[in-house]
């Protein structure tokens, strides 16, 4: 055990010191004379690092793959430059003891490739320097500037796209977490490149100098210092001055050319050669190539016995590809294999998403893209409004017809749920009473599914007599969103998790990472704070304005408070934005308010039963609830807004109680109401109530108190 730790420390010592050491052995090369072994040996390395740079560089699919290129390229051109160095001196020192003096590869580069005349070598290695200085390089270098000009202006259109991706559903956080990284790597990448191209550009003017002083340092010791004619010392130092030049630009060269591959890449699934040749695979290009060969053959001056066989050529490979992609669309498709009976799938278990809309099959017509797809559209535009008055991303909405389901009904299911379900007709439309009918229509009575208000069904031929007639019609697809539309409201808290308080204390932590800073620390767990949202939620709080209750909690955090008073201080921290959600800012709140008798009573319950869901005893539940209906019924026909107003202490219990039969009905506390905010009751819940022996006894205890 302890020899395995060990070894894992070694190991990791060793990878972290590996490029330490690398640049002390490039120092090393620079300052201490080497012998013309370990010259040959480096110079072998150095040509075999580029030709797996270049490697590399060709076979990435798009140029993030290899996005440690710029940093790579600085170390492999301060490696050249270091032998640069090293072989200078070499060369200098021992020059006159022969062209073998420097080692065996300066000497093959120097006799070998330029066949001995360092007259001719001179001549190649100035072709060379034009080919990689003026043409590779400067282009390279000139891709890489436009690219990462281009790729910086796009930088913030492209954070705004994952936004909005995000915010639509399309993208899920951890997903719009790595394309924000992808797209800052690929900033930083470009301008990186940008900046190393000047590099190869330096470098490649680096060799030429590099040459200028070998020859002119060589013939000066080689005369003076060594004795040797001005011919002697010509033909031994010019020649190895060259084949060292010729040693170093030729790595050089083929990472220049590796530079270049990598910024005028296009992103493809393919690497550079695939992406090539499958570009080049139409049978229709090296048809026409074949034709104007042959064409160009045909004229007497042209060498015919190489045009022509060329042209031949052209022919054979555009008939060989089109043969095979004849043959390709004769072979049968592969069947997929049959479904073992037997085996059970975690999709067959799990559903993907947590909102669902099952549907008939009677609807399809609905959701069919062929036929414009009414609903889809619309369940798009429900999820983009609702994330943006609840705060949060609400999840996609998976629609799938379900052959058990009446060819009209459809069903919405939520986290598992069934929460609305009901039938529509699709080659008709719903006629809403408005209550203020001029004649009545013919149609199918019903009640519309979301608001339970009388309706007809109506054929669309009949659409404009009942408009005429005071109804409100709508057609099955908006019937179907706008009962969808209602339940995601209703059932928002359960669309909530902890992975959606997570991106909340994300998004804080980006943009206010002061008030983020302090959040964490408070003893806030992540489950905490998602229960406090889903609290909210259910009581339809929206948390778009997630900086206010993040500062409540804050506040809040040396009360060392439950789970429910910490959701009752914080609502009446954000009372504001509570109101707010009920009534306009210049309008009066109306409220709804029970007579003393019964609040106190209320208060009472609470405090015999502290902590408990339900204290209310049922007689007293049912009483209340009777009289809440009667006070409320009026106000939410005549769809008017208000809210129950009650005492802080059974505010949350007393919502609990009220929303089981009323759930459109907002409880709030005094403390809630901001002091700026003017109100106007409308009604007053008042009687008598039945009471038990413990509520006598209560009642008692705490006359004296409230008295």
């Amino acid at each position: 055990m302890t020899a395995g730790f060990n070894m894992r420390n070694l190991t990791r010592f060793a990878s972290g010191a590996a490029l330490p050491a690398a640049m002390l052995i490039l120092v090393g090369l620079m300052v201490i004379p080497v012998s013309p072994l370990l010259l040959d040996i480096s110079f072998v390395l150095n040509i075999m690092i580029s030709l797996a740079i270049l490697m590399v560089a060709l076979s990435a699919a798009k140029p993030l793959d290899f996005s440690a290129f710029p940093t790579v390229l600085l170390l492999a051109t301060l490696f050249r430059l270091a032998l640069n160095v090293a072989s200078t001196r070499v060369v200098l020192v021992h020059g006159h003891e022969g062209t073998a003096a420097a080692g065996h590869v300066i000497e093959a580069f120097g006799q070998v490739l330029i066949g001995g005349d360092y007259v001719v070598g001179l001549f190649v290695f100035v072709v060379l320097m034009i080919i990689n200085l003026v043409v590779i390089t400067k282009g390279a270098g000139r891709v890489s500037e436009v690219s990462a000009r281009f790729t910086l202006d796009a930088l913030p259109g492209k954070q705004m796209a994952i936004d909005a991706d995000l915010n639509a559903g399309l993208l899920t956080p951890d997903e719009a977490k790595a394309r924000r990284q992808e797209v800052a790597t690929e900033a930083d990448f470009y301008g990186s490149m940008d900046g190393a191209s000047k590099f190869v550009k330096g470098d490649a003017v680096a060799g030429l100098l590099i040459l200028f002083v070998n020859i002119v340092g060589g013939l000066i010791l080689g005369m003076f210092s060594h004795g040797l004619s001005f011919s002697e010392a010509g033909s031994t130092y010019v020649t190895l001055a060259i084949g060292d030049a010729l040693v170093a630009q030729i790595p050089a060269l083929l990472l220049s050319i590796a530079a270049a591959s990598i910024v005028t890449r296009v992103a493809s699934p393919l690497d550079l050669s695939g992406q090539i040749g499958s570009q080049f695979a139409s049978p229709a290009i090296w048809m026409a190539v074949g034709g104007i060969l042959f064409i160009l053959g045909l004229v007497p001056a042209m060498p015919q016995m190489l045009i022509l066989p060329a042209a031949a050529l052209s022919f054979a490979i555009g008939w060989q590809m089109k043969r095979a992609a004849a043959e390709a669309e004769a072979l049968p498709a592969p069947a997929d294999p049959a479904p073992d009976p037997h085996h059970i799938d975690w999709a067959d278990v799990n559903e993907s998403s947590p909102c669902q809309l099952e549907i008939g099959y009677a609807l399809v017509s609905l959701v069919d893209e062929r036929k414009g797809a009414p609903l889809m559209g619309r369940i798009t535009g429900i999820r983009k409004q609702l994330s943006k008055e609840l705060g949060f991303v609400v999840p996609a909405v998976k629609v799938a017809d379900d052959l058990s389901l009446p060819g009209n009904v459809y069903r919405i299911s939520i986290a598992g749920v069934i929460v609305g379900e009901d039938e529509v007709f699709p080659n008709e439309m719903l006629a809403l009473d408005s209550g203020d009918l001029v004649t009545k229509v013919t149609g199918r009575p019903c009640k519309d599914p979301t608001f339970g208000l009388d309706a007809l069904w109506i054929p669309k031929a009949s659409q404009n007599d009942a408009i005429a007639a005071g109804y409100t019609v709508v057609d099955p697809a908006t019937v179907v969103a706008t009962h969808l539309n209602n339940s995601i409201v209703g059932s928002a808290s359960e669309l909530f998790g902890i992975d959606d308080a997570q991106a909340l204390l994300d998004h804080l932590k980006a943009h206010y990472p002061q008030l983020a800073q302090n959040l964490s620390p408070q003893g806030y767990s992540l489950p905490r704070v998602a229960g406090l949202c889903k609290e909210l939620l259910v009581e339809r709080v929206p948390l778009r304005d997630f900086r206010k209750i993040a500062e409540a909690m804050v506040a809040l955090a040396g009360q060392q408070l439950s789970d429910i008073d910490l959701v009752e201080a914080v609502r009446q921290r954000i009372g504001a934005l509570i109101i707010q959600t009920i009534v306009p800012s210049r309008m009066p709140l109306p409220v709804v308010t029970f007579s003393p008798e019964i609040e106190m009573l209320l208060n009472q319950s609470v405090r015999a039963n502290p902590g408990a869901e339900w204290p209310f005893e049922h007689g007293m539940a049912m009483k209340i609830i009777e009289q809440v209906g009667q006070a409320v019924e009026p106000l939410l026909l005549s769809t008017r807004s208000f809210a129950l107003v009650a005492s802080p202490l059974c505010r949350s219990a007393l919502s609990r109680l009220v929303r089981a039969t009323f759930p459109d009905v907002a409880v709030i506390s005094y403390l809630e109401i901001p002091a700026n905010k003017q109100t106007e009751i409308v009604a007053t819940i008042g009687g008598e109530v039945p009471r038990l022996a413990h509520d006598e006894d209560a009642q008692m205890k705490d006359q004296p108190h409230e008295s």
